[in-house]
């Protein structure tokens, strides 16, 4: 659904509800009727900042387009956000003041570029990272138009910014492809990055759970809701979203099958049905009774990403795991066990749902099984004792 973004501005001694939106002839022709005034200053439609206005824009819109009130998402935000590390602590500090570094322009231009990822369906996390990056590198430059920014700009802003304060090199590679985007969307011109030296891309192992330690994971939960999610996703792979966008006829009982809609790559997949799975799910489903979702928040909807990752870190401490696993890990060990029980690699390559083998292949260098087969050449040496 189209998305319009409300904020709250003073115009011309007035105090207005500015909506900006990716263009479209639908929404324009809406805030006519409305009698919505276009500011070219603020790049949006205003309204009056009534509560009687508010309303009037939930009914009209209602069915048409989603309607997101800047202030009122913030709030609820603050809320409701668990407690988070330093690190990420130290990320939102520098993601505000980027923000609060903005002019009325920048924030226009940046509602447009999240419309336009809203409107191809990107992935939240995806965006969330691409306009912070976009914030970032804006606030950088908070003097300058954005029209008189170039290439070199950004060169610059990669050496003076994102390799001086020895950022990661995915998020300095998110940050170049967020840039030409934004500008190709927002700016209708192409930004030439090819000088730029991206990092080369990090080839770490996945760190994976032993058998024996997947077990006392899922043993240690008591709360049948969370044994169901963290055994589902390990019984078939799946990743966190995967498993909290799944609805209840996803699963096929009959065939033992799960149906793995709109995954990554916008693809769907068939997985097999695990019966332990099956039965965890059957006794989760008795006592919770999901009408939508197969697994539901307390107030109806998707269960949230962060309270999943919650659930994880709650069974990680109660089973004693030391390991730097996170949730990502249990598909990684899903993985590995299947490689070492002798699974071929093209199957595990479906299941997973990879685009390419190359990115299956990585469990070849975690396998017990395929490791323990190789002897060392110290075992041909005769060493005194």
């Amino acid at each position: 659904m189209k998305e319009i973004n409300i904020s709250s501005i003073h115009h011309r001694k007035a105090d207005l509800l500015l909506l900006q939106f990716y263009k479209d002839q639908q929404l324009i022709a809406i805030c006519k009727q409305l009698n919505a005034k276009f500011t070219a200053t603020h790049k949006g439609w205003t309204v009056p900042n009534t509560s009687e206005c508010k309303v009037q824009l939930k009914n009209t819109f209602e069915g048409i387009a989603t309607l997101v009130f800047t202030e009122e998402q913030e709030e609820k935000r603050q809320k409701t956000a668990p407690e988070t590390t330093e690190k990420q602590v130290i990320r939102k500090k520098q993601s505000v003041t980027a923000a609060e570094k903005l002019t009325p322009e920048h924030q226009a231009a940046i509602a447009n570029y999240k419309s336009f990822l809203s409107s191809k369906r990107f992935a939240e996390s995806t965006m969330k990272s691409y306009i912070n990056s976009i914030q970032l590198f804006l606030a950088f430059f908070k003097d300058r138009p954005m029209e008189s920014l170039t290439s070199e700009d950004v060169i610059r802003f990669n050496n003076e910014y994102v390799l001086a304060k020895r950022l990661s090199s995915s998020f300095q590679n998110q940050t170049i492809n967020s840039i030409k985007k934004f500008f190709l969307i927002v700016e209708h011109r192409r930004m030439d990055l090819e000088a730029i030296h991206r990092p080369r891309r990090e080839k770490k192992l996945p760190i994976v759970l032993s058998l024996e330690e997947v077990s006392s994971l899922l043993n240690s939960l008591k709360n049948r809701k969370h044994k169901a999610m963290l055994s589902l996703i390990y019984s078939a792979g799946l990743r966190r979203g995967e498993v909290l966008s799944m609805k209840i006829n996803a699963i096929d009982s009959k065939r033992m099958m799960i149906h793995v809609f709109n995954a990554k790559g916008k693809k769907d997949r068939m997985v097999p049905l695990a019966p332990t799975a099956l039965e965890l799910l059957r006794e989760y489903y008795k006592e919770y009774k999901p009408t939508h979702y197969l697994f539901e928040g307390q107030s109806g909807g998707k269960y949230s990403e962060k309270s999943l990752q919650e659930v994880f870190k709650k069974a990680k401490k109660l089973a004693g795991i030391k390991k730097n696993v996170t949730l990502h890990s249990l598909r990684h060990s899903y993985a590995t066990h299947l490689l070492e029980s002798g699974i071929n690699l093209r199957y595990i390559q479906d299941l997973l749902g990879h685009k390419s083998p190359k990115t299956t292949q990585i469990y070849t260098h975690v396998s017990n099984e395929a490791l323990s087969q190789v002897t060392s050449p110290l075992e041909q040496i005769k060493i005194n004792k």
